[in-house]
């Protein structure tokens, strides 16, 4: 499955680069794409665990930038 979602408040380039990183690293996740400039990102992972992911996804998110709101 893959779904975008928007982004609010990511503040630079960098953050999102280690976003980015750090959610390619999750179990499950086949791609993933965090774009500063359009203020979205892209994740492609597993169906039948998506929602446990995209949990794991914001918390990641949290940690690197916590001002960052995902949009679901």
């Amino acid at each position: 499955m893959k779904k975008k979602f928007k982004l609010v408040d990511l503040d630079c380039g960098n953050c999102a680069a280690k976003m980015e990183t750090a959610i390619n690293k999750i179990a499950g996740v086949q791609s993933a794409n965090v774009s500063f400039m359009s203020q979205k990102m892209t994740v492609e992972a597993d169906d039948d665990k998506f929602d446990d992911i995209m949990k794991e996804v914001v918390a990641v998110c949290k940690k690197v930038e916590p001002d960052c709101k995902i949009i679901l």
